[in-house]
């Protein structure tokens, strides 16, 4: 049992532990990631934003029922669809930072859980200002009595010319 390169038992084997390359970037491939997920996701955003605008106009478009001239519909309230998409995003972000400092990626994971916070704050910052927001007042319809009609017709005659 004087052989060199028998292993006692409780003791772990060295030889293994060096073989085995650290989890831990080397050089600058941490801050390089960091850089091209940080881009990636405002990229995502950016993307997201213009679907979110894209939705919007299709459905003002919807409740006008395609006509140009109508006036814009009441409006209807809160639209939750932002604030969920953007908050879906904020909780990847935050997964992918947790994963990053687990695995020892400091500097990438340090940037996400810096642009999850941002995602987060401004999540809960749309949602309380849009949740705290009424609808406006509606405009009465005029309540003056239009002139009598001049040119000798009946009350729709004088509708249809605009007096």
């Amino acid at each position: 049992m004087t052989h060199s390169e028998s292993r006692l038992p409780g003791r772990p084997d060295e030889r293994a532990s060096a073989e085995r390359p650290s989890p831990a970037p080397g050089g600058c491939a941490d801050p390089l990631v960091a850089v091209l997920l940080v881009v990636a996701e405002a990229a995502a955003g950016a993307l997201l934003a213009i679907w979110l605008m894209v939705r919007g106009l299709t459905r003002s478009h919807e409740a006008t029922g395609g006509k140009v001239s109508t006036p814009p519909p009441a409006d209807p309230g809160m639209d939750w669809t932002p604030v969920v998409v953007f908050a879906v995003l904020a909780l990847l972000v935050a997964c992918v930072a947790a994963e990053l400092l687990r695995s020892g990626w400091y500097w990438s994971g340090g940037t996400q859980v810096v642009v999850a916070v941002a995602l987060g704050v401004m999540v809960l910052a749309t949602a309380a200002e849009e949740s705290v927001r009424e609808a406006p007042e509606p405009t009465p319809a005029p309540t003056y009595a239009s002139p009598p009609c001049r040119s000798g017709g009946d009350s729709d005659e004088c509708a249809r010319s605009g007096r």
